[in-house]
């Protein structure tokens, strides 16, 4: 009997401890530096950059170089759907490419270089080595975005079991959470993770970016008080706690399957 309770008592023990390890990221300390990491860095160039988001409607217009447009289209539907739920702006698709503000191309291999060029703008763009698929976005002075565009080549994306995840990632990141780190943890930011649909932590940053207080341009320093008043609040009222379990309930979630 008093080894029984005792092997209950370490399964106990090791819960408890396993419980921790989960909700690691829902202390506000560490959403204050997931924010930081994701919001205030790009991936590429170095050094700390002011808040980037979208003050106007985010309009996507979809060109599709490659099969199954359909499904495609789907997926792309049930992401922008969600982010718009998550965020409270407005994310949809755009009625013509004229009224577009983000372009996303389903493109393959063996031309996304070209894509990426003509997208872009930029006729000496290079995809890195690494890269499955790519994003990019450009702001007015005050650093609110005006423009982005996504390039995922189907078939490459496909055979490294992506498409999803580069769907939802670039699309994300294009919203102004530019940033890759293995600091961030669970994310769909953190490139040494399996994660494909967003998770608790990367909603409740995406609803810290698109919170009003928070404006284009704005530094660290001007944006950790406004973030340690609202995540008390949300510490308060549940959100941070719920935020695994609301982030599960989307279309996108249900067509794979969660």
């Amino acid at each position: 009997m008093t080894i029984f309770k005792g092997i209950v008592l370490l399964i106990a023990l090791l819960s408890v401890q396993a419980t921790k390890a989960e909700e690691a990221w829902q202390s506000p300390a560490y959403l204050q530096l997931a924010f930081a990491e994701v919001a205030l860095h790009n991936e590429y160039r170095p050094g700390e950059f002011g808040v980037r988001k979208w003050l106007k409607p985010v309009k996507v217009w979809l060109v599709h170089h490659a099969d199954e447009q359909e499904k495609h289209t789907t997926l792309t539907r049930y992401h922008l759907q969600h982010l718009a739920q998550i965020t409270g702006h407005a994310v949809g698709f755009a009625s013509s490419t004229a009224d577009a503000n983000m372009i996303v191309i389903f493109s393959e291999a063996a031309q996304w270089q070209q894509d990426l060029r003509a997208v872009s703008g930029n006729p000496n763009m290079q995809p890195p080595d690494d890269a499955v698929c790519m994003f990019g976005s450009t702001t007015d002075a005050g650093q609110a975005l005006k423009r982005a565009w996504v390039v995922i080549p189907v078939d490459h994306a496909q055979a490294h079991r992506s498409l999803v995840s580069c769907i939802v990632e670039e699309i994300t990141q294009a919203m102004g959470l530019p940033n890759d780190s293995e600091r961030v943890f669970p994310s769909v930011f953190n490139d040494k993770t399996p994660e494909a649909l967003l998770t608790g932590l990367d909603a409740l940053l995406l609803k810290m970016l698109y919170l009003p207080a928070i404006k284009p341009g704005m530094h660290a320093a001007q944006v950790r008080p406004i973030l340690a008043r609202q995540l008390q609040q949300w510490q308060q009222d549940g959100t941070i706690e719920q935020a695994e379990q609301s982030v599960r309930r989307s279309p996108l979630y249900e067509m794979m399957g969660f």
